[in-house]
């Protein structure tokens, strides 16, 4: 967690948080990670593992330019 530091205004990009909220919004473009349909946490992590397997698998299949 990055903290706010009080005496700057406006909007400040805090180091390292991009990396995390980038990630979460990567997952959520899975439709089954939107909402929280999992009861057991072994099937949610599996879901997970998918959902970024799918992200890597793109980004390694995108023409390099």
């Amino acid at each position: 967690m990055v903290k706010r530091s009080d005496d700057l205004s406006g909007f400040v990009v805090l180091p390292k948080r991009w990396l995390v909220e980038r990630t979460f919004a990567w997952l959520m473009r899975s439709r089954r990670l939107a909402r929280d349909y999992e009861t057991r946490t072994d099937s949610s992590q599996a879901m997970i593992w998918w959902s970024m397997s799918m992200v890597m698998s793109r980004r390694l299949a995108r023409p390099r330019r």
